[in-house]
Formats: C-alpha cells, structure tokens, sequence
C-alpha cells in the first residue's frame, strides 16, 4: 500500500494531491527540479502495477519490487534506475538478525521506495530531510543518497553488535575449563548471523560504486555523498569477512581443544586401567589353583603377593602422574 506520496520542489514541500499521478502532475507544474517521492509497503503485484504504469517503469523492474527476495543489485533500464537493498536489524537477547528489504525506484523527476519487513530504518526519514532543504534540492538522487545511508548505517550498527558479542564468545569460550558440548553450535549459530549480514553487504559493494558513477540518473551534486556510502559499505563488508574467518578460527580451535580434552581423557582412563591390571594380573596367577604354586605353602607368602602389588600400583602411578596422565 502507499503510505506516502509528496511533491517537492526547490527543497520544500509543495501543495499536491496525495495520489501519485495528481503529485507528479503537481511537481512538474512547479518548474525545473521538482519531483515526487512515493513510499509503499508491501504492495500487491496489482498497486504496484498501477503506480509503475503511471512512472513507467520496467515490467521486471516492477516483479523484482513485489516479489521480494532480491540480491542487493542495481539496474537501469530506460527512464528510470532499480536499486535494491537489503536492511538488518540485531536483537542481541537472542542473537539474531533480521532481515528486510527497500527497492528504490529513481527517475528523473520521482523517486519511489518499496519497503519489504518490519525492520525498516526509513522511518522518520522523510521527516528529517524535510527539515534540511539543503539536501532536497538536489532532487531524487538526494533521496537515493539518505536511503542508502540510512541502510548502511544500519549495517555499521548491527556489524558493532556483532562484533561486541563475538568478542564476549571468544573470552568465554577459551576460558579455562571452558570445553563443552554447546560450544559448537553456538559458533554455527553465530556464523548464519554473519552470513545473513554477508549476503547484505556483500553483493552492494560493486552496485554502490556503479550508482556513485552514473551520470544519468545521480546528479553530479549527490556523487560525493554516494562514494561515501559506497566506502562504508566496503568497510562493513571488511569487518564481516573478518568476523566470519574469526568465527572459522574459533571453530577449529575449539575441535582442537575438544580433541586435546579427549586424549586427556583416554590417558586417563588408560593409566587407571594399567594401575587395575597389575593387581589383576598377579591375583589372576594365584588363583589358577595349581597345587605346586611359588611360596604357596609360606606363612608370608599372601602379604608378600599383597605388598607386591602395592608396590607395583604405587610405582606406576608415580610415573603416570610425572607425565601428566593422571
């Protein structure tokens, strides 16, 4: 549905009718620089539709738009300009992120988002540039430029979070005493977070540095400001490669460290079986009931057994625990 539709013009709110074909009619009647800005959410393949055959927008461009689900991209088509964006959000009680999506819709005299998802960071954002004629004069592409940096401050924040959570994994993991079962799925849970950022960030990088360059739809005015979300998103993209190679080392460290605790164990276990075996071993030989035994018939001959296998036990475990297997 369409939640907003304005006409602005020279960078001020101008008087026009809420459809979008009376504020187009409006914003073009105002003169050289005017332009509409229209916002929907969730729109159904038939609204989106109408307002495409009043923009004229790309057939493929306008089924991306409904359909959702797109790879941040950016395409141009024949009056008008597709980008498509992914927005994250992080719920750090549960270590999640969410995922949204905006499509932007830019010609020459209007500008058209479609949000997808109730994490949207476009809230208020009218408002503000509103407030900053400044930046509305420069047209559509000062919109693209406020949408796109709004998204990728989101990415910032949520890459933060990440990071500041990631580090709290690392201490407790490596902890001391700190081996056990749950440890690798709580890596693998994190790594899905950070691919669902990945596949954000990733793929907007080479569209960021097209849309700064493109001299048909962004004003020359409105570059600058494009080249710098552009590198945001290359140093997001740095940060999440990292953090996802960190989450690989912390995995093998931790299938180490479990391999290391289990021949720990079998020592061990092994070392505690030697100390049985011995006593063992010796009582197996005297019970045979054999009638011609060594010192079988000796009055000291049952301590003399006992205190051998004393001795023996005693030994081996002296020697064990020298070499840290008990």
């Amino acid at each position: 549905m369409i939640v907003h539709c304005a006409a602005y013009h020279d960078g001020h709110r101008i008087e026009a009718p809420e459809d979008p074909a009376g504020a187009l009619a409006a914003a073009r009647a105002a003169g050289p620089g005017g332009f509409v800005w229209i916002g929907l959410f969730e729109p159904t393949a038939e609204e989106l539709g109408r307002v495409g055959k009043e923009f004229t927008l790309h057939p493929l461009a306008v089924e991306d738009a409904v359909s959702a689900h797109q790879r941040p991209k950016m395409e141009a088509y024949q009056g008008s300009l597709f980008v498509a964006l992914k927005t994250l959000g992080y719920h750090s009680g549960g270590h999640v992120v969410t995922v949204g999506e905006v499509m932007v819709f830019l010609g020459s005299d209007f500008v058209m988002t479609v949000r997808h998802g109730e994490d949207s960071p476009l809230s208020g954002l009218r408002a503000t540039l509103e407030q900053d004629s400044g930046q509305l004069r420069y047209g559509p592409s000062s919109v693209l430029h406020q949408v796109c940096d709004t998204i990728v401050d989101g990415y910032m924040d949520v890459a933060s979070a990440l990071q500041s959570d990631l580090d709290e994994l690392e201490a407790d993991i490596f902890s001391p005493g700190r081996v056990g079962r749950d440890t690798a799925g709580r890596i693998y849970g994190y790594k899905r977070q950070v691919m669902s950022v990945r596949r954000a960030v990733g793929p907007l990088v080479e569209p960021m540095l097209a849309l700064e360059r493109d001299t048909r739809f962004v004003r020359p005015e409105a570059a600058p400001y494009l080249r710098d979300v552009a590198d945001h998103v290359a140093r997001v993209n740095d940060q999440v490669e990292g953090m996802d190679r960190l989450l690989s080392d912390i995995l093998n460290a931790n299938l180490a460290q479990v391999s290391v605790q289990q021949n720990n164990d079998m020592r061990k276990i092994s070392a505690w079986a030697a100390l049985a075996a011995v006593p063992t071993m010796i009582a197996g030989i005297y019970g045979m009931n054999f009638e011609h035994m060594p010192e079988l018939h000796q009055v000291w001959g049952y301590p003399a057994v006992l205190v051998l296998m004393l001795v023996v036990c005693l030994v081996l475990h002296r020697v064990f625990k020298r070499h840290d297997w008990l």
